[in-house]
């Protein structure tokens, strides 16, 4: 796992606070993809439980997984007592028996590539569902944004993950849809947007940026200096869009996955 990966557990609690949490669309968007009743999920990378907090609020029964002791011990004090934790990269989990629904919110690019898809596989029940979304947080006005950008620029040429199999941000198909469609073990892979947008303080935005990976690399004065024009380039009330785009698959039955052991 990267260092960016392992950089939020020192700013736990400024993620809970100035990350964003998902809406119950999502939750329903997922649910009518699987077209049955969803009862266990497995959450991959949950980090303080934004999205742990949404399906077992469904009555999902959730086995919340995340390699970070801080963000888990956000997540264990803020979620539902019911909601089963782990501490575990991905790569070290080895669960009990499959889930009806395996799903990682904006975490997934944090995993190794090399059995990815046969990992999430052995996880899922025939026919069970994988779901992956996250999506950029920034100005929604174009203005803004380009200040926020050139602010940003003697610092960071961009606070962004980059598609992990180099997919070109105009494509139609994003990243993981498109490893999902040329794998084998999943098939009526689907891409769909959910929209979110909302208002925050110059500060409050400034919050959020405090928990992106790419500024925990800077160092520290680095990061302060960065801050401090970024802050110089905001009106005081910043609207934000923050799209989910959602990926969806199925686990294709007699695939001969095994849950990983």
């Amino acid at each position: 796992m990267s260092a960016r990966a392992l950089s939020f557990g020192e700013i736990a609690e400024a993620y809970e606070r100035f990350r964003p949490g998902y809406p119950e669309e999502l939750a329903r968007l997922v649910e009518a993809y699987a077209g049955r009743p969803v009862r266990t999920a497995l959450e991959i990378g949950a980090g303080t439980g934004k999205a742990t907090r949404l399906f077992a609020g469904r009555g999902i029964a959730v086995t919340a997984t995340e390699p970070d002791a801080a963000m888990l011990a956000v997540l264990e004090r803020t979620a539902p007592a019911d909601v089963t934790t782990q501490q575990a990269a991905f790569e070290e989990l080895r669960p009990v028996g499959s889930y009806g629904l395996v799903y990682a919110a904006a975490s997934l690019h944090w995993t190794r590539p090399d059995g990815r898809w046969s990992r999430v596989a052995g996880l899922l029940e025939p026919e069970g569902v994988f779901a992956c979304f996250g999506g950029p947080v920034g100005p929604a006005d174009p203005a803004v944004e380009e200040a926020v950008r050139a602010a940003r620029a003697p610092f960071l040429e961009s606070d962004g993950v980059p598609s992990p199999d180099g997919t070109a941000p105009a494509a139609a198909m994003q990243w993981p849809g498109t490893e999902l469609e040329r794998s084998p073990l999943f098939h009526d892979v689907r891409q769909a947007v959910v929209e979110r947008r909302w208002t925050a303080s110059a500060a409050d935005y400034l919050g959020y940026l405090s928990t992106v990976s790419a500024y925990r690399q800077l160092p520290p004065a680095t990061r302060r200096r960065a801050f401090e024009v970024i802050e110089r380039a905001l009106p005081g009330t910043v609207a934000i869009a923050a799209d989910i785009v959602v990926h969806l698959a199925r686990r294709r039955p007699g695939t001969g996955a095994e849950p990983p052991g």
